[in-house]
C-alpha cells in the first residue's frame, strides 16, 4: 500500500502557545508517526542586506516568510521523500549553511503565526487550528522567549511588539481564524482540545487511513 501523510497546520498569535500544542500532539506517538515543522524556519534569507537593513526588516508580515519552499518541502514529504529543512539564524537573520533532514511522516504538524496564511497551503492541509490567548499572555510570553533564546533586550521586544507584532497581528494573524476547523482558546492549556486532536491523530494513524 503506498504510503502517505495527512498535514495539520497551526496557527496563532506571538506566544499564543502552538508550539505547546504541537509537542502534546507528539508526546504519545513513536517515531516515524508525527513530525512538527516550525514556519520560522522557513524566513526568508536575508544574507544579501547589510546588518542594519536586516533589523528594519517586518518579521510578522507574510512577504518575510519563504511559503514557496515550504510548499515544496511539505509536497515532498506528502510523496513519501525526504526534505532539507532550513536552519534560521535569528540573530543575524540569515540561513545557516546547515540543514535539517526530515524523513515522510505519518503525520505532519507545520505550526507558526502565519500557518494559515497562505491559500495554496491550506489546501494541502487536512486539519487547520488556530490558537487564541488573550493579548498580556502573548506578550509577556513573547518578551520571556526573545530574552532568554534570542538574546534580545527589553526595550527591542516592546518596540518591536509595538511597531509591528500588533498590528500585524491584527492585519495578517487574527482574520485567519477564519479558515480554521477548530479555535482552540489558551492553547497547550486547553487540555480538553488537546486530547480531542490527538485522539484524532492516533485513530488515523492506527487505522491506516492514510
Amino acid at each position: 500500500m503506498k504510503q502517505s501523510s495527512i498535514l495539520i497546520g497551526i496557527a496563532g498569535g506571538t506566544g499564543s502557545g502552538k508550539t505547546s500544542i504541537a509537542k502534546e500532539f507528539v508526546k504519545e506517538f513513536t517515531t516515524g508517526e508525527v513530525a512538527v515543522i516550525q514556519l520560522d524556519s522557513y524566513y526568508k534569507d536575508l544574507s544579501h542586506m547589510s546588518m542594519d537593513e536586516r533589523n528594519e526588516q517586518n518579521f510578522d508580515h507574510p512577504d518575510a516568510m519563504d511559503f514557496e519552499l515550504l510548499y515544496k518541502d511539505l509536497s515532498t514529504l506528502m510523496q513519501w521523500k525526504n526534505v532539507e529543512i532550513p536552519r534560521y539564524d535569528f540573530s543575524t537573520h540569515t540561513r545557516l549553511n546547515k540543514s535539517e533532514t526530515i524523513a515522510p511522516h505519518h503525520v505532519l504538524v507545520v505550526e507558526g503565526i502565519l500557518a494559515l496564511w497562505n491559500a495554496r497551503l491550506r489546501e494541502l492541509m487536512d486539519i487547520k487550528l488556530f490558537v487564541e490567548t488573550p493579548d498580556d499572555i502573548r506578550f509577556i510570553r513573547r518578551l520571556t522567549r526573545d530574552r532568554e533564546e534570542r538574546k534580545r533586550t527589553t526595550q527591542s521586544v516592546i518596540d518591536q511588539y509595538l511597531h509591528t507584532v500588533r498590528p500585524m497581528h491584527k492585519q495578517f494573524v487574527e482574520p485567519m481564524k477564519v479558515h480554521a476547523d477548530l479555535i482552540i482558546p489558551e492553547g497547550g492549556q486547553n487540555k480538553v482540545a488537546v486530547d480531542l486532536i490527538r485522539t484524532k491523530i492516533k485513530s488515523i494513524v492506527k487505522m491506516g487511513e492514510i
